[in-house]
């Protein structure tokens, strides 16, 4: 069989698949309710309600869970890597997120002074906790729906 066809059959790498794509999803329209604008950037970008990236973590991590049992060391592997990635997402990306922010700001600044020729940063990449928490109730959510 071939790796393609394996990776298709793989019922845990699916679920973090379609926690991620349904997070992605609900980005769009949740920014379509907020904005009052299609965004289709929304599917892809990141940032926002819900973190794909806490759905994705916490349905492989479920998935996983439930196959191997709670107490498995690879349930325990699976969990930790979740939580270092949700760390992440609502601290260090969070906190870059604030300083391109600041950062745009300056240069905006200088661009009303002299050109600086310095495109903006990008702003929306981190996550709250409340976002993080979403897209974890999410993964877990699809986890339990599809195993």
């Amino acid at each position: 069989m071939h790796f393609f066809e394996q990776i298709a059959k793989n019922d845990v790498f699916i679920v973090g698949l379609i926690a991620w794509f349904i997070a992605q999803a609900l980005k769009v329209i949740h920014s379509l309710i907020t904005d009052k604008k299609l965004n289709l950037y929304r599917f892809v970008g990141s940032g926002g309600m819900p973190s794909s990236h806490s759905s994705l973590v916490m349905g492989l991590s479920t998935a996983v869970g439930i196959k191997s049992g709670w107490d498995s060391a690879d349930y325990a592997i699976a969990l930790s890597f979740a939580l270092i990635i949700m760390y992440d997402a609502s601290g260090v990306r969070r906190a870059v997120g604030k300083q391109a922010i600041i950062l745009n700001k300056i240069i905006e600044d200088r661009h009303h002074h002299k050109p600086i020729g310095e495109q903006r940063l990008k702003e929306l990449i981190g996550h709250t906790p409340v976002e993080v928490f979403a897209g974890a109730l999410l993964g877990i959510i699809v986890a339990n729906l599809l195993i």
